[in-house]
């Protein structure tokens, strides 16, 4: 992992409702990527720009937080991890 801060933490909305939680290094890229199979209103970054340790962290607690406060349910696009 680089120690560059230039990873970004972000969300997709469908209106107020969260539909997908991730990082990228790289926010035009994922837009476009996105915006082939997947229904959103808004793409929002979360906070300022980090290290990718930083980012991933992020995602894996915003994501069990998430699912802590919906019944277990990740949102709407991102995949159920196991274990």
């Amino acid at each position: 992992m680089t120690s560059n801060r230039d990873y970004k933490k972000y969300e997709l909305k469908d209106g107020h409702k969260t539909v997908y939680r991730g990082i990228t290094n790289d926010m035009d890229r994922r837009m476009v990527e996105h915006t082939q199979d997947k229904k959103f209103t808004s793409m929002v970054q979360i906070g300022k720009s980090c290290t990718e340790e930083s980012a991933r962290s992020w995602e894996e607690g915003s994501l069990q937080t998430y699912r802590d406060n919906h019944g277990g349910k990740n949102p709407k696009y991102n995949k159920k991890k196991n274990g």
